[in-house]
Formats: C-alpha cells, structure tokens, sequence
C-alpha cells in the first residue's frame, strides 16, 4: 500500500546513494534524482525523463512523493494571490503571494492550524493538527515562485514566514525547509530574504541565535506592555516580555543583526501615550525597527482598526526618538488572503 512506502524527499541525497547501490545501481542515480525533486520540482518519478522506465518503476514501489497540490488560487484586486494547498494526507494550509512595485513576497506556512492564541487572528482560532514537513513548506514556495513568474512577469524575491502556525514551534523542519530554498542544489535564494516571524518564543530565538542562522528576524510584539499583551496574547503569560527581552538581547549580541517588530494599532486597546512609550523603552533595548501593520477584521468586532491620529501619534513619536518605523498597508484583503485573515475559508 502507498501509505507504507517512504516519502523519498525524507531522504538526503548520501541516503539516495546508498539506496542506488544498494540496488545494484550507479551512485550517481541518487544525485540525478535529487536533482529532480528539489531543483526541478518533479511531482511524480514519470517526470524523470533521463531516468531509464525500470529505475522509475523500482522507485514506484519503494517512494511516494507527497507532493502539494493547490486547490484553489484566488487572485486579488490588488494582484496579490492566495492558495489554498491541500497536503498528501487531505488538510489544507494557505500561502500568499505579494506583489509591489519593486518585489514579490511569499507568505508561507509552518504548521496546519496553530499552537498559539493570539485572539486577533483567525487562524489562532483553528486548532494545531500538525506541523508541516520541510518539503511542504518548500512546495508553497515553489508555487507561488511559478505564479510570480506567471503572472508579474518576475522570479520570487522575498520569502515571510507569516502564515498559518508559528514557526519557531516547528523550528527543525523550518530550518530544514530554509537550507532547501537557499541551497544551490535547491532555489538558490539568498537567506538575507527570508524572515521568519515568531510571536516570541524566548528558548527557541536563543537557539536561533546559536545555530547561526543567517535570515532576518520579526517578532509580533502589538505591546510592550505585559498585561495589554497578555490580553490579546495570552500565551505572554508563559513568555513575558523580560523574557523575551533577553531572548532579543542575546540574539543580537550573537548575529548582529536588527529585529523588525511587527505592531498593529487598535482603538482602545494600545492607541495610549502610554502604550506608545513602551514600545519606544522596548525599542531601545537592540537595535529594531517597526512595521505598523494595517489592522484586518476577523467579523467579531471585538478589534478594531485605531484612528489614522492614533497611528500618526505612533510615528511621529518613533521618529522623533530615530526609530525606523514603516506603515505597512495590507494587501489582497477581499479574498482574505491579509495578515491575520488566513483561515482555511476556501
């Protein structure tokens, strides 16, 4: 049964080798079927075209690829695209293709569902069923790279992990999925243009900071003050802002490098002088910079977007202190495809 053979991209490429010869075959042959599964995106061993139909058939009865299939694209307004991606075993995660001026970004996902409770977003709001596996993560990607060449005419540049589930809750197979998309041997993109998004988990950015990893950093901060925190994400109860302070500190003291804070206004909630020089203290701590994120309603009511006065208040506050500080508008918000939005509507 299929359901007993391994997915052959579990597999490295020394273990493909070793399969071939072990099989009365050229080592060789692994090399040139890995090439096929990462660089060339192949979804089934049919595609391996300089592969002779008998190694094809042997790898038919010992593999399955479990590749992605996106079940439905929807295109916005705006141009942005969401996919709805359906894995081998029937869930479904979303990723977002967003286009600018000068760049195409892919949203990707981490986990199907999420660990987190963040109560402003709606993909908190379905329970975690299982973390992705590095070649599911790489397949959105390679996905919405064919559409940024299909349909803006240009190759992805940049790769947020801001989708569904939080990554540094499926750190390994994150990795893992990174050194595939930047490898040579895989999509060959600098690291410097991917950003993994993490609502704070103090152990796992230390170990991040340890591994040397060499992508950029942003943390879903929304207040630097514990108890506003900890009511629209309760999960800072466990992880407290000093705790994540010090995680911040040591990550930069190891890779010197600056942390972007990811920060939504609401009225009534952080849109007081008070909130805003909290971040400001918290700012001060490494070297970070801000991104206001325009809020995007999940039809409760309960958030809601805070004054263009509140956000100015914000930024010229920041500014006057030297922060960077950028207003990000949000895209493809008529198909739910805008931070925060993704749900498995489709």
């Amino acid at each position: 049964m299929s359901s007993k053979k391994k997915d052959i991209r579990a597999l490295t490429k020394d273990q493909l080798r070793v399969f071939f010869e072990e099989n009365g075959d050229k080592a060789f042959r692994g090399n040139q079927v890995y090439e096929w599964l990462w660089s060339k995106g192949a979804h089934s061993f049919e595609d391996m075209t300089n592969i002779s139909k008998a190694t094809r058939k042997m790898l038919e009865e010992n593999f399955v690829i479990n590749h992605i299939h996106v079940d439905q694209m929807q295109r916005s307004t705006d141009g942005t695209i969401k996919n709805a991606v359906r894995l081998h075993d029937g869930l479904i995660v979303e990723s977002v293709l967003i286009p600018t001026s000068t760049r195409t970004t892919a949203c990707v996902s981490s986990q199907v569902g999420c660990s987190l409770d963040c109560k402003f977003c709606a993909t908190a709001r379905l329970k975690r069923m299982r973390n992705l596996n590095p070649d599911e993560i790489y397949d959105q990607v390679v996905a919405i790279d064919n559409e940024s060449r299909l349909y803006h005419n240009r190759p992805l540049s940049n790769i947020v992990f801001m989708g569904m589930g939080e990554p540094l809750m499926n750190y390994n197979n994150v990795l893992k999925a990174i050194d595939k998309i930047t490898s040579p041997e895989g999509l060959g993109m600098s690291p410097k243009r991917i950003t993994v998004s993490t609502s704070g988990v103090p152990k796992m950015i230390k170990k991040m900071a340890d591994d040397q990893v060499r992508f950029k950093l942003a943390v879903s901060l929304h207040s630097a003050i514990d108890e506003v925190r900890t009511s629209i994400m309760p999960f800072n109860e466990t992880f407290p802002l000093t705790d994540l302070r010090e995680a911040l500190e040591y990550w930069y003291e190891k890779t010197k490098s600056r942390i972007t804070y990811e920060y939504v206004v609401w009225k009534g909630i952080n849109d007081r002088k008070e909130d805003i020089d909290a971040l400001i203290r918290f700012c001060m701590y490494v070297p970070s910079k801000v991104n206001l994120i325009e809020y995007n309603p999940i039809d409760d009511g309960e958030f809601q977007q805070a004054s263009n006065t509140a956000i100015d208040n914000y930024i010229n506050a920041l500014e006057a202190r030297g922060i960077v500080v950028n207003v990000r508008r949000s895209r493809g918000k008529d198909i739910d495809a805008a931070c925060g939005q993704l749900a498995n509507k489709s």
